[in-house]
């Protein structure tokens, strides 16, 4: 960096006070001059921001109208920030999966959602292998290492700072079994044992106090990674069927407008809140952000007339207060409809 930050105060102690600064207010602080922007876009910056524990606990969110395109919100600002557009080949990117692992962003997998508006068919890609990588330090995308295996409507997680992928379909929407893991260092995947059950179903993830829990739509039983030396384990839990999110390794369902705790002993459930008013928003995310849980988008409808209504809409509730109740926070600013992706992000 050159030039100084703040006249008459040491570099590292500028720095120091930069990294209090919320990244919303970045891309403002670079037109100061060629050192700020220097300093805002240095690796150094985001150490001391996780040195004085000032790193943030941000959102980020991709939806199907407009294409491709990712926005991160800040609890702290009450603000959206849009993202360059992903510069996949494939239009309507969707059933990917998507991660933060290491400050960075990762859209992994997936296929076109496109529809020919003439024939109302597929128009695309149904499973690719292309990972995808966000660096909000020198804000664009790259393109990392491949999977081993084209992937759609699959498990992704991250365990111990390493990017879990198992199951879903693969091309001609063939069902697989296989799992394999990323090591963003050496930016190479390697196979880790497959689930020991194959289901012609969507799975999603979830890391729930340091384990994999991979769950298929519909079904009950799911499988569980404590460790790639120990395998994957089938659990039957007999769950809430829903969408689910963990707040602080607890994890919370919406089933039949009504948010259930999983409680201690893991079998049983205890509710928290009332969702009745979301029993018409479908295609909405669950997500927990700072402590909290987050309703994110969505469609209304269709109704009779067979019209729908996208939404851009984020509702909140504190679930750590003895009578939780929802509010809303600021809307998505460009995206809405349909949620594609949706994961934290620590920075």
């Amino acid at each position: 960096m050159s030039g100084s930050l703040l006249q008459g105060i040491p570099e590292a102690v500028a720095l120091r006070c930069l990294a209090y600064v919320p990244l919303h207010h970045h891309p403002n602080l670079e037109l100061v001059s060629r050192s700020w922007r220097a300093a805002i876009r240095s690796r150094e910056l985001f150490r001391v921001r996780n040195e004085l524990k000032s790193s943030e606990n941000l959102l980020c969110v991709c939806s199907f109208d407009p294409e491709n395109t990712w926005q991160v919100y800040s609890p702290t600002c009450d603000r959206w920030l849009t993202l360059p557009l992903l510069p996949s080949p494939i239009r309507h990117l969707a059933h990917f999966g998507a991660v933060t692992t290491s400050g960075k962003l990762f859209v992994l997998g997936g296929g076109s959602d496109a529809v020919d508006p003439l024939t109302g068919d597929h128009d695309g890609t149904f499973a690719t292998d292309e990972v995808w990588c966000y660096d909000f330090v020198e804000r664009k995308w790259d393109q990392r290492a491949s999977m081993l295996v084209p992937r759609s409507m699959f498990a992704c997680c991250v365990l111990d700072g390493k990017i879990v992928v198992a199951g879903g379909f693969t091309t001609c929407r063939k069902s697989v079994s296989g799992a394999e893991m990323y090591d963003l260092e050496s930016d190479a995947w390697s196979t880790i044992p497959h689930l020991n059950r194959t289901h012609n179903s969507p799975c999603s993830g979830l890391v729930i106090r340091g384990r994999v829990h991979v769950l298929h739509k519909g079904l009950t039983t799911v499988q569980v990674l404590e460790s790639v030396k120990l395998g994957w384990e089938v659990k039957e839990y007999g769950w809430p069927q829903g969408s689910m999110a963990v707040v602080e390794g607890v994890v919370y369902v919406l089933s039949h407008g009504v948010v259930y705790k999983q409680e201690e002993d893991e079998t049983s459930w205890k509710m928290v809140a009332s969702a009745s008013e979301f029993k018409l928003r479908i295609g909405m995310a669950m997500t927990s952000l700072s402590g909290e849980v987050l309703l994110v988008g969505g469609v209304i409808g269709p109704d009779r007339h067979w019209d729908i209504k996208p939404l851009s809409d984020v509702d909140v509730l504190t679930v750590g207060c003895d009578r939780p109740v929802w509010r809303k926070v600021a809307p998505m600013t460009k995206c809405c409809g349909t949620v594609l992706g949706c994961t934290q992000l620590i920075i």
